[in-house]
């Protein structure tokens, strides 16, 4: 049986998530037909959340072959995706962008709606993260995203577009033996303006983290600095 926990009223996740950029094929050649049994497998296991990105090449392609062959399966996934704009884009980004590759994920994925979309923006010297996620924020109020994330954000720019009024549910960040940033004290936001806590951050690390005993935290209305 595989925890699963609650992000938002309304939608609980497994506690472990499977990762998705290792199918990318920059680490081997990828066999679609075993992928797509391997995600079988996983589902079946409980462990129904998939983490993927728009810049894993072929990945959500992969999820949404998946869900078409295994509707018996499709049912009971969840798949947190990512808007990573190319670093050469940002200062091009616009709402017709934003929405254009959210477009392009619901359909790589043959979904009406996205349960997480997890955004990154590459370098805060190039103006436009804060009004983008505004962006997501409108396609998630028009029903094409479930919740908005982000991933590996620092915490003043965090900050920012929770202050723009956009409700972050989740934040993912770098978290393995490697790079234990997020096990510092958390630095806390100043009032209450900021829903995430360590329960309601994802790592690409989980399973790892789990293995070595980790255990979750409870302070909530706090984020970690991941660039400190």
């Amino acid at each position: 049986m595989i925890d699963r926990i609650t992000i938002a009223p309304g939608y609980d996740i497994a506690r472990i998530i499977k990762g998705g950029w290792h199918l990318a094929g920059g680490h081997g050649p990828v066999d679609p037909e075993h992928a797509i049994a391997d995600m079988a497998a996983f589902v079946e296991a409980g462990i129904t959340t998939f983490d993927c990105a728009d810049i894993y090449t072929g990945v959500e392609d992969l999820i949404g072959r998946f869900r078409a062959a295994r509707p018996d399966l499709a049912s009971r996934l969840q798949v947190h995706t990512k808007f990573v704009p190319d670093l050469g884009d940002l200062a091009h980004v616009d709402r017709a962008y934003v929405t254009r590759v959210i477009d392009r994920s619901l359909t790589r994925l043959g979904v009406d709606r996205i349960d997480i979309v997890q955004f990154h923006w590459w370098d805060y010297a190039v103006p436009g993260y804060v009004a983008a996620a505004m962006v997501l924020d409108d396609l998630r109020q028009a029903g094409k995203i479930r919740l908005v994330g982000a991933t590996n954000f620092d915490a003043p720019r965090l900050g920012e577009i929770i202050d723009a009024g956009v409700p972050v549910a989740t934040h993912q960040v770098q978290y393995s033996v490697l790079d234990r940033r997020p096990a510092r004290p958390v630095r806390v936001v100043e009032g209450d303006r900021l829903p995430v806590g360590e329960d309601q951050l994802e790592s690409e690390s989980r399973f790892q983290a789990s293995r070595l005993g980790a255990q979750p935290r409870t302070e909530l209305r706090a984020v970690h600095d991941v660039r400190a």
